[in-house]
């Protein structure tokens, strides 16, 4: 919750300003993803409000923006078709269909709010360090080049007077931070082109063009309780699409998370957010609003403009259902290009730049993983993209390390020593023999692991089949420094352990 101590009235200030811009910025994106999602717009202004009150009040990131995002509404396209086949099949009209499927997408939410609460139930968000940096680039390379091109289908059909205004807005926001930040850039630039445009009467496309937000004024959210959350064909229906939607929120709400920690000096909570998260998905459920997540051009748009504080957000989300209820002729004026302006400098101030330089420099994987989770981010899906970072990543790694090294000695009775340097796991275990000369070894030979860990169930077998080759030669082995762990599940080797002073304790990963 707000920590008012903190509070001075210059923050205070910057917060409320920010959140003011942040809230006029939502529009678009939030009538734009319910598009997507083939819903009203309606419901994805409402998904900003509630998830964005709620994440505001609650969430693991002070100043951070949720609502209606692309990587959720476009999940459930899927489901929205699967459901209006199953509607239109039981005879219902068109009206009844579209409700149906509504409240598909409302039962699907609040499952996947559940799953959101469970993860951070069980603490699982701080997986989200396994993320590595260049995936964490990448992914911030491939958003920031999606939040520009998103922008082009509102040129469609616009003449000169849209690229003009776009230019305008943001030459503004380049140049006004250089001579005052007392006022946020965005905020000014939406309230000079708008009445620039109001009274010259300038033809350009206008946000009524999108959705005339008349039709909402007045319009509350009001609880409902989806039609089929009791029935059990229907919410095995949606399971799959609920789990998706659950992971891919949880991983751009986290990664946005990262970003913002990067930006701000300071560490969010993973596990705080994700059920923040799920709590604003189950209430957006039950208050007609679609599932959504953090939003990652919003929230760096509310940093760069100043608001750092919980006061910020819970604005932004305020403001936007007060613009939405009781001004809906004020938003109805505002012009399109005026946002896609703000977007394009959002999305120049969110890629990273650096990133070029360090190519060069880096090892060739992390360019890789770079270059690759960019592509895929813009090409495919956000959460696909985090994935196969991570697996690439690993994989790289694996390959790296997958080499157990001996430095090979005699003792003065005829011992052979081995002591061992590295993991040994399923990446080095088919190569740990190639270390023995087991036909030209001494009668006694020692295996000193001091040096070395084993890591998994195919080291622990590697060591096994060593021991057994051994014996089959007719030769004394011994093994020195294993975890009490590792000696327990070793079946060939185990009489072959011998117990030092100084055995390391750790744990082996064994499929028992």
């Amino acid at each position: 919750m707000f920590d008012l101590k903190k509070y001075t009235s210059t923050n205070i200030k910057n917060d409320i300003l920010s959140g003011l811009v942040v809230s006029v910025a939502l529009v678009p994106e939030a009538i734009a993803f319910s598009f997507i999602a083939g819903v009203s717009p309606i419901v994805g202004l409402y998904t900003a409000f509630i998830l964005g009150l709620i994440t505001s009040l609650i969430g693991g990131k002070p100043g951070m923006i949720s609502g209606a995002t692309g990587a959720v509404a476009v999940v459930f396209v899927g489901l929205g078709l699967e459901a209006s086949d199953i509607l239109v099949a039981s005879g219902l009209g068109k009206e009844a269909v579209a409700m149906g499927v509504l409240h598909y997408i409302l039962l699907a939410t609040i499952i996947a709010g559940l799953i959101q609460i469970s993860i951070g139930m069980l603490k699982l968000g701080k997986f989200i360090r396994l993320v590595p940096t260049p995936a964490i680039h990448g992914f911030v390379n491939g958003l920031a080049i999606v939040i520009a091109t998103s922008q082009f289908k509102f040129f469609e059909g616009q003449g000169y007077m849209m690229y003009l205004i776009v230019a305008i807005t943001m030459f503004i926001m380049y140049t006004l931070p250089k001579f005052t930040k007392t006022i946020p850039a965005g905020l000014v630039a939406i309230i000079a082109v708008t009445l620039v445009v109001y009274f010259t009467n300038v033809e350009t496309l206008l946000l009524s063009g999108l959705a005339d937000m008349s039709e909402f004024a007045g319009e509350l959210p009001s609880f409902v309780i989806p039609q089929n959350i009791l029935s059990l064909d229907a919410i095995i229906m949606v399971l799959p699409y609920a789990v998706i939607v659950a992971l891919v929120g949880i991983i751009e709400s986290l990664l946005t998370l990262s970003v913002l920690d990067e930006l701000s000096n300071t560490r969010g909570s993973a596990n705080k957010e994700c059920i923040a998260q799920g709590t604003g998905n189950i209430a957006c459920g039950f208050f007609g609003g679609m599932a959504g997540c953090a939003m990652i051009g919003q929230s760096i748009i509310n940093y760069t403009s100043g608001g750092i504080g919980r006061l910020s957000s819970f604005v932004a989300a305020l403001g936007l259902i007060i613009l939405v209820v009781s001004m809906s002729g004020v938003l109805n004026a505002i012009p399109v290009a005026v946002l896609v302006g703000i977007m394009f400098m959002v999305s120049i101030g969110t890629f990273e730049w650096s990133s070029f330089s360090r190519l060069s420099r880096m090892p060739k994987t992390d360019a890789f993983v770079m270059l690759a989770v960019t592509i895929i981010t813009i090409f495919e899906d956000l959460a696909i993209a985090v994935i196969a970072g991570v697996i690439i990543s690993a994989l790289a790694f694996a390959w790296k390390h997958a080499r157990i090294f001996a430095r090979v000695y005699t003792e003065s009775d005829g011992t052979r020593i081995y002591e061992l340097e590295g993991p040994l796991f399923f990446g080095s275990a088919t190569t740990f023999a190639d270390n023995f000369d087991i036909p030209n070894d001494p009668p006694k030979v020692v295996l000193d692991f001091k040096g070395a860990r084993v890591m998994d169930s195919s080291g622990v077998e590697a060591i096994d089949a060593i021991t057994k080759k051994y014996e089959d030669a007719g030769k004394n082995l011994l093994l020195r420094h294993l975890s009490a762990d590792c000696k327990a599940i070793l079946k060939k080797a185990g009489p072959h352990c011998t117990y030092e002073e100084d055995d390391p304790t750790y744990k082996v990963a064994y499929n028992y």
